[in-house]
């Protein structure tokens, strides 16, 4: 196996619109995370297991603009943009030999930090996801802990993680070369679009359309 699921992302207009959505579905509010400085972006976060969580990720209004398209399409949102689970994260012990064996479809491999944390993550040069969001974005850590780690126990387990895409036969291709298809499976639809099921204190919930 050279990647397995890390975390899964909700991108929003604005972190207030994400938590808001986030615990209309869930009935849980995500905790602080931090700022993204290179990019322009900060975060919340929601622990859904000892190394898996749920990030909202917003562009900061704060922070300056960055010198280059921010990640997760995050520059094609606007005020009136709708929250959605838009895409997820896969964690690999060897970054480059994950990139190598999706032939290509990531981009450049990417030295980032927030915080004490650390870690190389692909980012497309123009800010786009890997199939739509379908196939996830590769990331290695190079910190100590596991940001799930020090997040809040709030009674949240990540499921499972579905995929839907009109190509889903080359996403399970490129989900298979990571040696995750029997953890993420992507069955035929016309719109590309991510199923989470997530146990909670009040059941189980689905985010996701």
């Amino acid at each position: 196996m050279l990647a397995t699921i890390d975390h899964i992302v909700i991108t929003a207009p604005s972190l207030a619109l994400g938590a808001k959505m986030l615990h209309e579905a869930l009935g849980i509010w995500p905790q602080p995370g931090g700022e993204h400085e290179r990019m322009g972006t900060h975060n919340l976060l929601l622990r859904l297991g000892e190394n898996t969580y749920l990030e909202v990720i917003a562009i900061n209004p704060e922070a300056e603009q960055p010198d280059r398209p921010r990640w997760f399409c995050l520059d094609a949102l606007n005020a009136e943009s709708t929250p959605r689970l838009a895409t997820w994260v896969a964690r690999c012990d060897d970054i480059r030999a994950a990139h190598s064996a999706c032939n290509g479809i990531h981009d450049d491999i990417t030295s980032m930090r927030r915080g004490d944390l650390n870690w190389l993550i692909t980012i497309a040069d123009d800010g786009a996801m890997p199939c739509d969001g379908i196939v996830p974005t590769l990331i290695e850590w190079q910190s100590q802990h596991h940001p799930a780690s020090r997040l809040e126990d709030r009674g949240c387990t990540l499921l499972s993680l579905a995929g839907f895409h009109p190509d889903a036969e080359r996403a399970n291709e490129l989900l298979i070369a990571l040696g995750i298809g029997a953890d993420v499976s992507v069955a035929t639809h016309e719109r590309p679009h991510l199923i989470a099921t997530i146990k909670t204190p009040s059941g189980i919930r689905t985010l996701g359309a």
